[in-house]
This record gives C-alpha cells, sequence and structure tokens, in this order.
C-alpha cells in the first residue's frame, strides 16, 4: 500500500534541536511552500528523494530506542512538509506510540485540516509549528502564500488540548519589524498549549543548495541574524516563553 512507504529526503539518528532529548529526525521529501529562505531547497520537489518502507524506516529507529528514551527524546517528522505525506506517519506513529516512543512534526501548518491530519494530530505528543509570518500579505511575499492556514492550524491545536513550540525564523527587515513582533505576541497569547518560543536567526548557511541547482537565492544581500537581533525580537515577545 502507497501508505505504507514515504518519500524521504534523510535522516539524523542524534538530532537535538527539533524537540527535546535526543531524537530521531525524519526528514520527509515533498513542499508546497517557497520559502525565499529555505535552507533545504533540494527537499521541495515530491520527485526527489527516495521510497522507504515502513518496517525499515521503523526498524532502523528502534536501533535508538534506548538513547532516545533515557534523554527524554523521541522522533520528530520534519520535511519539507511532513505533512504531505499524513497516511504514512499515521501508520509511523502508531507503532511508535506502541512502543512508548516520543513523536513530534516540524511543520509550518499551511495545510488543510483532513480527516487523515487530524488523526495524526491525536497520535502527536508535541508539535513544532513555524510561523512565517504574522502579516498575510508579508507572509505571501516571503513563502507564496497566506498565513490564514497555519493560524487556524495552530488554533486547532489549541483547541485540542495539543501541546506546541511556536518557531519563528528571524530575518533582518522582514520578519524583526517591531509591530508584527507584537501581533505575533498578541497571537500566541490567545493559545492555551504554547509551551515555548523558539526564535531561530535567519542563516545563508543553505545558499549554495539553491546556486547548486541553479536557481537564484532569493535573499540575497540580507545578512544573517545576530544575537543582538534575537534578544530584541525576544524583548519584543515577552516572557513567559524564553
Amino acid at each position: 500500500m502507497k501508505e505504507s512507504y514515504a518519500k524521504v529526503h534523510s535522516t539524523d539518528t542524534f538530532g537535538t534541536v527539533d524537540g527535546p532529548g535526543i531524537r530521531y529526525i525524519l526528514f520527509l521529501q515533498g513542499c508546497s511552500l517557497r520559502c525565499k529562505y529555505c535552507h533545504n531547497r533540494d527537499t521541495w520537489d515530491i520527485s526527489g528523494g527516495q521510497y522507504q518502507s515502513l518496517d525499515d524506516i521503523f526498524d532502523k529507529i528502534l536501533k535508538y530506542k534506548n538513547y532516545m528514551v533515557f534523554s527524554g527524546g523521541g522522533v520528530t517528522a520534519s520535511g519539507g512538509e511532513p505533512l504531505l505525506q499524513a497516511k504514512f506517519l499515521i501508520d509511523l506513529f502508531t507503532k511508535l506510540k506502541k512502543e512508548n516512543i516520543h513523536t513530534c512534526i516540524d511543520t509550518s501548518g499551511m495545510v488543510a485540516l483532513t480527516p487523515d491530519i487530524k488523526k495524526l494530530l491525536t497520535l502527536t505528543d508535541l508539535v513544532l509549528l513555524d510561523i512565517k509570518h504574522i502579516d498575510p500579505e508579508k507572509c505571501k511575499e516571503l513563502v507564496g502564500t497566506s498565513n490564514k492556514l497555519e493560524l487556524e492550524f495552530a488554533q486547532y491545536l489549541s483547541n485540542n488540548s495539543i501541546p506546541m513550540w511556536i518557531r519563528q525564523v528571524i530575518i533582518p527587515g522582514i520578519t524583526d519589524d517591531e509591530k508584527d513582533l507584537l501581533k505575533l505576541k498578541e497571537f500566541i497569547q490567545t493559545l492555551k498549549t504554547v509551551e515555548k518560543v523558539e526564535l531561530l536567526p535567519y542563516h545563508t548557511l543553505g545558499k549554495h543548495k539553491w546556486t547548486k541547482m541553479g536557481f537564484k537565492y532569493e535573499l540575497d544581500g540580507i545578512p544573517d541574524a545576530t544575537t543582538k537581533d534575537i534578544n530584541r525580537a525576544k524583548e519584543q515577545i515577552g516572557k513567559p516563553f524564553f
């Protein structure tokens, strides 16, 4: 069955930044967004990557179970956009829950709340939700679509008691406007299940992937975010999320 296979870009068997503890990170292939700052440009095309079976992926994960459980970690599905392969993740997370392995999804939330998505979220212990931009028009300019779906997704998580970490990439001159950060703060305050806010510094480490693939890097000339940029943004968002 198709849902017993996934299109996989790559894996990280010792991830420490995409959720709590030591994590097995499964980077799934394919993304419908066109983020100008994407550092994984090679994950967009769904025809890329390699098919891997549910059993093969699950068996590989189990080899690291002791490390994950001891550290309070687990498995994070990332991408690309992992929710494009929701049926597969339902199968995988069902098996992981039987092993008492913590499940996490790193997503933009830019998807319709279909029955498959809702079912998958019942099997998900934590969502890392990447708010691309709090302003709908600026969001469309930055990633190709407005933020309507991701804000609805966040509200759904909140209404259904699903823990989330809110993430936003701080891009100098694009996502660090004081008024926008205050709007983001106000939105976060409407959510009941936010455990943490992560402001991630924009960097150009993935630029070479764009040029290697023959594409123009969209944010050429934008400087990397500094520690000062992040601290200033944190002051706007404020406690208790940091």
